[in-house]
C-alpha cells in the first residue's frame, strides 16, 4: 500500500502511528494513515484487518508543571 521511501511502518508493527497521513478529518475525529490504519481523535485505532485498538492516552498524574 505505502509507496514512500523509506516505506512507512506496516499496520501490524508497533510504530504503525508513524505512517504518513493520507486523509485528515479533525471535524469528524479521524485520520487515515497510508498503511490503512484509521486513527481516531481519542487515540483508538481500527486496523485494516478489522482489529480494534482501544484508546491509549497517557494517564494524567495530576501534577502541574511549574514555569521556570
Amino acid at each position: 500500500m505505502c509507496q514512500h521511501q523509506p516505506p512507512c511502518p506496516t499496520a501490524d508493527s508497533s510504530d504503525r502511528e508513524a505512517a504518513r497521513l493520507v486523509a485528515h478529518h479533525p471535524e469528524q475525529g479521524w485520520s487515515l494513515l497510508c498503511n490503512g490504519v484509521l486513527l481516531f481523535e481519542d487515540t483508538g485505532e481500527l486496523l485494516p484487518n478489522g482489529q480494534i485498538i482501544a484508546p491509549h492516552r497517557p494517564s494524567r498524574t495530576g501534577h502541574v508543571a511549574k514555569a521556570a
